[in-house]
Order: C-alpha cells, then structure tokens, then sequence
C-alpha cells in the first residue's frame, strides 16, 4: 500500500475540513434552496464523482443529513466507504472499520425495513473479527425484517457459525433449523467436525424418519441410512442416545439389498464396544439369515478376519507368556476355542454357502443333491438331507430333476442294504404329483430296476403292472394333458410299456407278452417299432398268421409313410413265410400296398411285386407290373423305373419287345428323359442292323440336344454316320446341328431379353 492511499484515507476521517471549490458554488446554492430535493443532491454528487475521496464523503455526509430516510443516497454512500477499504486489514485500519460501521448504524436508523442494508452490513461485519457484534447484527436483521425476507439473511448468519465454531455454530444451525428444516444435513456435518457424534446420530434418526424432508444434496434415504450405520458402527462409545443394534437391524430388514454391509456394520459395532461374543453372534446370524453369495462373502470375510484377529492377538499373549515364563491355563483354554472356531468355520464354508443357495431356492435340486455330496462319509445326514430335501421341494417348483432327487434317495438306502426303506422311498416317489409325466416313469423304471439288480423278478413285473394299470374309460385320457395329475395319465406312457414288454419278453410268457403288446395297440401308443417288434416276437414263437396281422394292425394305425416302411417288412415276412404257395393272397397284399401308396414310395412295392411275378408267377404279369410302376412312381424315379422295365423286358422277351416301350417313353416323357430314351433307342436299333430306322431317331432325338449341353448325344450321331453313312447324311446331320444350334440360341436370347425387361 503506497503512503498516498493511507494519506487517502486519513483525510476521510476529518472531512469536514475539506474547503469548498469556487466551482461548486452553483450547486451550494442550489441545495440550500431546496435542501430535501433528492436529484439535487445527485446532480451534485454526479458533478464530483472525480473529486478526491475525503471530498465526495463530506458531501454525501451532508446529504444523509438533510435526506436520512433516502436509501438511493445512503446505498450510493456505504458503497463508496466500504470500496475505500476493499482489500485493506480490518485490524490495521480498525478505526477506519468502525467509522465505517457507525454509518451503517446512522443508515439503519431509518432503513431498517430494507434487507440489502442488512446484507451489505452483515457482509462487511464478516470481514472484521468482531463475532459478537456480527452476531447480534444479524439478530436486529432477523428481528426488524419479515419472516418472508429471512431467507435472505441467514446465508450470511450460517456463513458466520461455520467461520465460528464452536458452540455458537451449533446454536446458530439449531435456530436455523427451526426455520428451514431440510438444511439439516449441514447441521449434520457440523456436528461431525465438532465430534459430536451422539447429537449427529439422533440427527440422521429424524432426518430419516421425517417423510417430509428433501435432501438439497439430492442425497436418497439409502444414502442417509448407510451413513448413520457407518456413524453408529464406528464410534460407538460415544453414541449413548440411539439403539444402535436395534437401527441398524431395521436397516437390514429395510435395505435387504445391503444386508452384508449392514451386518458387518453390527458386528463392527460390538466389537469396537469390545464385546466379542456378541460380535460373534451377529456373526452367526448373519450366515443363518443373508440370502446372496455376495453378501455372504462380505459377512464370512469379516468373520474369518474378526476370528483371525482374535488368534493371532491371542498367539501374541501366549509367546509373551512363554517368554515370561508364565503359566496361565485359563488363557492356554480360551486360545484353543478360539482355534477350533477358527477351524469350525472355515470347514462350515462350503455348507454356508449351501445354505444361502437354499434360502434363495427352496426349490432347487441341483443344490440339494450338493448338500449331499458335502456330507459324504456321514449316512445320518446324507439321510437327513434327502429326508429334508423331498419334503421341502415342491414338484411343480422344482428347479432342476426332482425325480432324480428321489431317485439317488432310494438308491442311497438300496446302497446300505436297506431295500425295505429303498421300497417305501419309492412308494412315495411314485404318488409325487411331478410336474411332468416322464419324470414319473423315470422313478417307476428305476423302482423296477432296483428290484431287478436284486433279481427279484416277479416284483419287478409287479411293479411295472402297478404302474401300467388303466383307470376306468382311459380312452378319455390324453398322455399331454397336463391338466390331469401325472399318476392319471402315467399309464400311456410308451416308455414305461416298452419296460414292461421287455421284461415280459425275458421273463414272462408268451400269453402275458402278447397281453401287453395288445394294451399298447389298444390305448394306441405303439410306434411303428413296437409293431416291429410285437411281430417279430410272434415270428419267433411260430404265430405267422398272428404276426401278419399285427402288421396290418400297424398299417391301419398309422397309415402313409409310415404304412410304407410296415409293407416292406410284412410283404417280405410273407414272401419269406410262403413263397408263391399263397400267390393269390400275396397278389392282393400287394394290391392293397399300393392302392394308398403315395408315387415317392411306389418303386420299392411295384420292384418286390415284379420280382414275385417272375419267381413265382408269369413274366407277362411281372412286365404289366413293371409298366405300371413306370407310370406310377414320381418323376425322379421315373427314369430309372423306366430303365429296369426296358432291361427285363429286353431279357424275358427279347430286344425287338422293347421297342413299343421306347416309343410310348418318347411321346410321353419330358425332353429331359426323351433325349436319353431316344438315344438308347437308336442304341437299340443299331444292334438289330437297322440303320435308317437308328437315323431317323437321331433326327427325331437332335430336337431335345442344346449342341453345348449335350455334346454325348451329338459326338454319338456322328460316330454313327462316320461309320454308317455317307456325305449326304453327314451333311444333313451337321444342318440339322446348325438348325439345333440356332433355335436354342433364339430361345436363349429371348429368355435374357424378357429378364432384362
């Protein structure tokens, strides 16, 4: 600061010794004349704004003199005091200061109602060290202004408490509080700075309790709960007000989502309270209580780490002992236990963790039958976990193959040679209402299964009698309605009579394997292999004419395509069976095959009839057959069809017979077939010596031959008529080439043309 500017403001303080210029005479008289007109004082003002300090305060002191209810002159006044003294140290100038709050005082007198004034006063009061007058100013502000314009003041009082501390700060806030309730998080965090933690936490209680209070943080109801737990949990024995085990289980229960943080903020606080063992009972309930590994894992870490504490402090005092040289037993005793809880725990993991997976789950299988696997080596509680597991899962809950629960459940009893339990664990397996029909048969197949490992056959036939029995009118009872519970449609299980048919098969008689085989026809749940095999088990006892109907039992049931494949097995049981001492029925099974036979499954019925007719029938019969199935079959196996008729024709009756063949085929069949037929045909007619007759099929065949996709057909003609022929026909073969050549090329072109368009 330069010696000019403290001269400065040395000649403010006696201003009234500033001489009046020559210059301002006019306006001197102007306000004499009119001493309360407000512009004149302005203009006047306006007119020195460059004059020295000392002389703009003499006149504005002059003024709020004659005009001391004028705020527009005392604002413009107060404003150029406190700018003299922007920047400048309130206990240097101290004088200067006090000067310059008499003002405000003298300003006030009459303005008391105007709340810039406050401010402007109050903010130049927080620049000085004088709290109390700050203090007490503020107070007048409150008192003299309207309720309605306290928001304005109680920043700069707020702002003062946090400068002060302390006592007053807390006074300060608890007043304010009074006014203005959602400030109460910076109440909060004054009472933190000062220690206070026992007001803090009664705090945050009413904060969370008052259902009206808006976070100006924007701070959530979660966000103030885990900061009062966090509070509550490390400083508890300064927190005397609050129950802090009963809060911060009502959080638990409220906020299940941080149950883990929650509990370890519990045990943390007992433990800093120094009671362990009520630490380690929060612990404990905590395992018995979280239902997410994630909060699993935060409790058993704390827990394993709060234990590991307590071991190795303990280990600690034994060395110390055994350096001093110190017996004390009842220590030696409390370092065992807490060894052994250490070691209990981390071998309980694996069952906590268990634990947690089931209380989130119930229902789940899969984590049952690991419980079960934990506890391998102990029989009592593998049985009392599959005892707990049957009856906690609800089948239609279930997750996972309940019925293999059930299964391994009477397997364990059947392992430990207890079958009797094994049976009645199965008795009641099978009357569980499971949520589907197979998992039902599962358990009445591995019943039947057990008793058959014992070779206790007969029981085992039982069983599947039991569980294949039909309720009255089982017609009105579909295997898919799922309506109807399990055991009332476990009956029309196809995997359940295929057990039994079996096991009767092995170990029954043929009338009782029939009698099941015919169950199955009846409830219709055969499949085309149970037809097979009801058949071939008659074969093999010597009932033909039984098995034979069998098939057609089949056939009705199912009809095409799945009639196709029981026609080939039966008309080859058949033929087997009789040869051609039954043709006449033979002839019309194979009638009847191919009545309904769709074209895509004719060949193979038409190609087996053929062959009955010449082995056993006549060769003429065979051939009408053959003709029959050329024209019947689909278009892919036409060709080949055709091509055997021709074959067997040519051997049965000689070449000269397949010559009406090739020309129907060529009249008949597409251009794709013709051009193959036709030059077969020529084939035919060159090996009979017939030259002309093979030319004139060439020309007839060339029409169908693209020259560039068919090169075989064309490098033929001309080997023909290189080794048959003569100029003249070589000539015309290569005319009607170029003839070929260009029609496809017309016709190509025209194709691209109308693509193109």
């Amino acid at each position: 600061m330069t010696f000019a500017a403290t001269d400065t403001l040395d000649e403010v303080l006696n201003f009234t010794k500033v001489h009046i210029p020559d210059d301002d005479l006019p306006f001197e008289q102007d306000i004499a004349d009119h001493p309360t007109d407000l512009k004149c004082w302005l203009r006047y003002v306006d007119r020195k704004a460059e004059a020295p300090p000392a002389h703009l305060v003499f006149l504005y002191e002059r003024a709020v003199q004659s005009l001391p209810g004028s705020y527009k002159l005392w604002k413009r006044y107060l404003d150029l005091r406190t700018g003299l003294l922007k920047g400048r140290n309130p206990v240097v100038y101290a004088e200067h200061y006090k000067r310059v709050n008499m003002c405000f005082e003298r300003a006030l007198i009459l303005l008391h109602k105007m709340p810039r004034m406050w401010l402007d006063y109050g903010e130049f009061l927080l620049k000085q060290p004088c709290v109390t007058q700050t203090r007490r100013t503020l107070d007048r502000a409150l008192r003299a202004l309207p309720i309605t314009q306290h928001d304005r003041i109680w920043p700069l009082y707020l702002s003062l408490a946090r400068r002060t501390g302390g006592e007053t700060a807390l006074k300060v806030y608890r007043r304010f509080l009074k006014l203005d309730p959602n400030g109460a998080e910076e109440y909060v965090d004054l009472l933190l700075e000062l220690e206070r933690y026992d007001e803090a936490a009664t705090m945050l209680v009413n904060i969370i309790e008052d259902e009206r209070f808006v976070s100006r943080r924007g701070q959530t109801r979660f966000q103030l709960w885990m900061q009062l737990c966090n509070l509550l949990s490390q400083h508890p024995q300064t927190i005397r007000t609050v129950r802090a085990d009963a809060i911060l289980k009502s959080g638990i229960s409220r906020y299940p989502d941080q149950a883990g943080r929650l509990w370890n903020a519990l045990a943390q606080y007992w433990i800093l309270l120094r009671q362990f063992e009520k630490a380690r009972d929060v612990y404990e309930e905590a395992l018995r209580q979280v239902m997410t590994v994630r909060d699993f894992t935060q409790v058993f870490d704390a827990y394993a780490e709060f234990q590991e504490t307590l071991v190795n402090a303990q280990l600690q005092q034994a060395s110390q002992r055994e350096v001093n040289n110190h017996k004390d037993p009842q220590a030696d005793l409390t370092l065992d236990l807490a060894l052994l809880r250490f070691e209990d725990l981390m071998d309980r993991r694996p069952f906590l963790v268990n634990d947690v997976l089931l209380r989130q789950n119930p229902h789940n299988v899969m984590e049952w039958e690991k419980r079960v696997a934990l506890w391998e080596g102990h029989p009592d509680k593998i049985m009392q976990t599959y005892a707990d597991a049957v009856r906690t899962v609800h089948p239609k809950k279930a997750t996972g193959q309940l019925h293999h629960l059930w299964i391994h459940y009477a397997n364990f009893y059947e392992t430990n040679d207890q079958l009797d339990m094994a049976r009645q664990t199965f008795d009641k397996a099978v009357m569980v209402d499971f949520r589907s029909v197979n998992d039902l048969v599962e358990v009445w197949c591995a019943y039947a299964e057990m008793e058959l490992r014992h070779q206790h056959y007969d029981q085992a036939l039982g069983i599947l009698g039991r569980a294949t029995s039909s309720p009255p009118r089982p017609h009105q009872i579909s295997f898919h309605n799922d309506s109807l519970p399990v055991r009332a449609r476990v009956f029309k299980s196809l995997k359940l009579w295929s057990f039994y048919v079996d096991l009767q098969e092995s170990i029954g008689t043929v009338d009782s394997t029939r009698a099941a085989y015919d169950r199955i026809l009846e409830l219709k749940i055969a499949t085309p292999q149970t037809i097979v095999n009801y058949a071939q088990f008659l074969q093999e006892h010597k009932y033909f004419e039984d098995s034979f109907k069998v098939y057609e039992r089949g056939i009705d049931l199912f009809g095409y395509p799945v009639a196709f494949e029981l026609w080939n097995i039966y008309l080859v049981r058949f033929l087997d069976r009789y040869g051609g001492s039954k043709l006449e029925r033979a002839r019309d099974l194979f009638e009847q095959a191919l009545a309904k036979c769709p074209p895509d499954y004719a060949k193979a019925l038409y190609l087996l009839y053929g062959k009955l007719e010449e082995e056993h029938g006549s060769a003429r019969q065979a051939i009408r057959i053959y003709e029959r199935g050329s024209q019947a079959v689909n278009d892919k196996d036409r060709m080949e069809m055709l091509q055997f008729y021709i074959a067997r024709t040519g051997e049965l009756f000689g070449i000269v017979a397949t010559r009406e063949i090739y020309e129907r085929a060529l009249q008949t069949l597409p251009d794709g077939f013709a051009k193959v037929i036709g030059l077969q045909y020529a084939q035919v007619e060159l090996q009979l010596g017939e030259i002309d007759r093979a030319r004139a099929l060439f020309g007839y065949t060339a029409q169908f031959c693209n020259p560039h996709s068919s090169p075989q057909f064309w490098q033929a003609w001309h080997e023909f008529e290189v080794k048959h022929g003569n100029e003249s026909t070589f000539k015309d073969m290569l005319r009607v080439k170029r003839s070929v050549q260009t029609k496809f090329n017309t016709d190509v072109n025209f194709i691209a043309a109308q693509v193109a368009t």
